[in-house]
């Protein structure tokens, strides 16, 4: 986090730890702003990269999961980026830059997916580079999103996944409620300003629990190489194309979509005790043998901790599932359907 960024937004009330903004004093009260009304949150937990160059379009069309050769220039789209045997290593929130393209990734993940896509430039005249020292990204939600972009002065996307520039950064939007801003960290501060006029102040894991409820994984340093795409929806998020040519893992993913080998499926769950990402799943009947681990996690804000997970179909019914933590007994359970 940009040391800048960081003193603003703990003068403002951010209280900060392990890199991430906690709450800004009542993460209760935040929670329950998220899921009825309006806020504003720094996601610090995404990283910034950006692949320019002559060849960046053919480069990533041959590295990333979707289909790069018709993302628009007021567009974004979902995509990951697999080993080759189709275990995702990332997954990005792609969108243009003019002739440029940038992803927002998990930021655990930056320095090592920036460095590992560099050793698969070769010749192309491409460049990767971090972004994330000069930039912010803000979330915003809740049923006055729009209004309180459009006092701040900003343009509005109307439509899921459309950008919308403006003069030192993008809008970019979500869904029909959520928006996330990329803003030059010069220009962060007096934005938050005007957005948080408007909107309540939420830590980190409120952003994260919203993308709980939108069923919108993130790939970690916790769980990199643990999902073929369509394990975490990835396909019905669009970010799989099954018409493009070859890419990193293509073999594996086609194979598994055509075959319908998929037996493991993203999950919304709920547990009274704390939940992280990389946390492994079990069935009593089979305490040797996971059967399903954790995406992401957050707080909720009726109590305890919800969840995405890929879980194996076949033990979804199954009574009593843990978690392998401590009184990590699953309370719920229901499919995510994007």
């Amino acid at each position: 986090m940009n040391s800048t960024w960081q003193e603003f937004l703990c003068v403002t009330g951010a209280r900060i730890e392990n890199g991430l903004v906690k709450d800004f004093g009542d993460i209760g009260a935040e929670l329950a702003s998220a899921r009825d009304a309006t806020i504003i949150s720094p996601l610090v937990h995404l990283g910034l990269i950006e692949c320019s160059g002559e060849e960046a379009k053919s480069f990533l069309h041959n590295q990333l999961t979707s289909d790069i050769n018709h993302l628009a220039s007021g567009s974004a789209q979902h995509t990951a980026w697999c080993t080759a045997k189709g275990r995702m290593l990332a997954s990005f929130l792609l969108y243009r830059n003019g002739s440029d393209y940038r992803a927002l990734l998990a930021s655990d993940l930056l320095a090592t997916i920036q460095k590992r896509l560099q050793m698969f430039v070769l010749r192309s005249r491409v460049k990767i580079a971090e972004l994330s020292s000069g930039h912010e990204v803000i979330g915003f939600s809740g049923p006055q999103a729009e209004a309180a972009l459009l006092n701040a002065g900003l343009p509005v996307p109307t439509s899921v996944l459309e950008t919308t520039s403006f003069a030192s950064g993008r809008v970019i939007r979500l869904d029909g409620t959520r928006l996330i801003i990329v803003v030059v960290s010069a220009a962060a501060a007096d934005l938050w300003t005007k957005l948080a006029a408007i909107a309540r102040p939420a830590g980190t894991a409120v952003w994260q629990w919203l993308d709980i409820q939108a069923g919108i994984p993130l790939i970690t340093d916790a769980t990199k190489e643990a999902f073929v795409p369509q394990m975490a929806n990835f396909d019905k998020l669009g970010a799989v194309s099954f018409h493009k040519g070859c890419y990193p893992g293509q073999e594996v993913v086609a194979r598994t979509q055509y075959l319908g080998k998929v037996k493991r499926h993203l999950y919304r769950i709920h547990a009274a005790t704390a939940i992280t990402p990389g946390t492994a799943i079990y069935a009593p009947e089979h305490p040797e043998s996971p059967c399903g681990m954790v995406a992401n996690a957050a707080p909720a804000p009726a109590g305890g901790y919800d969840a995405l997970a890929v879980v194996q179909e076949s033990f979804v019914e199954t009574d009593n599932l843990r978690l392998e933590v401590a009184g990590g007994q699953l309370s719920a359970i229901e499919a995510v359907v994007s």
